[in-house]
This record gives structure tokens, sequence and C-alpha cells, in this order.
């Protein structure tokens, strides 16, 4: 199953640009992708601006930020490198919240035992903040800890 914002659901209801809002650090996120683009901010106080942000406004609002040039993000007043643990880590916790909200959590279940993908994903980890890889396989995690009743 191709996840993508312009797919049906299930598929539309897992993209990065749903309005699936969720809490980390004590700041509301609208949706994952403001989470994704506020990263790429280092002024904390914009991060949480970009945070209530969904679909394009989210993209298009970190979309000319450079931050491959040094492969270095940011969350809270504190640096990641974009190949670090910490940053992975990072993400692993966004997602864990995300998980939180029912909407999200209801069209994860939805997919049922289907392969997740995402065609329109890039894979170099020195383009984008969220490969397809990181992507999926957190989304897969995810569904299959929500079965076991772990989340």
């Amino acid at each position: 199953m191709d996840i993508g914002s312009g797919s049906g659901y299930p598929s539309s209801a897992l993209s990065n640009f749903a309005p699936h809002s969720f809490i980390i650090d004590g700041v509301q996120c609208a949706s994952m992708e403001g989470f994704l683009q506020s990263l790429k901010f280092s002024n904390p106080d914009m991060q949480v601006e970009v945070c209530k942000l969904v679909g394009k406004s989210a993209k298009f609002k970190g979309k000319h930020k450079k931050w491959y040039r040094n492969q270095v993000l940011y969350w809270r007043n504190t640096e990641y490198k974009r190949d670090s643990k910490e940053y992975q880590y990072l993400l692993d916790r966004a997602y864990y919240e995300l998980a939180k909200n029912d909407s999200f959590r209801k069209a994860l279940l939805a997919t049922g035992n289907a392969n997740l993908t995402h065609s329109i994903g890039k894979n170099k980890i020195t383009e984008t903040v969220l490969t397809e890889r990181e992507f999926v396989s957190r989304l897969t995690k995810l569904r299959d800890e929500i079965r076991r009743g772990v989340i």
C-alpha cells in the first residue's frame, strides 16, 4: 500500500500531511509534517509555529531551508546530526506520540497486513529529513506494536 496524501483511505490518513495532532516535549503539533519541517529551524519559537501547520503549508514553510548543507537539524535548542542515533531516537519519539492519536491508530490498523511503501519518498538521508525506509519502517513497527498492545 503506497502511503500518500493523494491516495484513498487509509493511505491518505497515514501521510505526514494528514491533520493528526500530537504533543512532543510539550509542543503541540498539528501534523507530522509540521513537526518534521520544524526541525529545519534552529529557533525554538519558530519550531512551535511550524508545528502548528498541516500539509502543504508545513512543507512549503521549510522547503527553502538549507539544512542539508551541514546535515544538522534542530529540536528544542538541541542540534542533531542527520545521520546520528540521537536523531533516529527523536523520530521514534515523535512517531510514538503520533501513535497516541486515535484517528491515526485507526487508519494504521485499517492497513491490515499490507506492505507499506512511500513511492514519492527520497532514499538518501543527505537529501531528506525522513527517508522512505525510515517512514514506512516506523509505520510498520507501530502497527505491530498497537496490535500486540505494546502501545
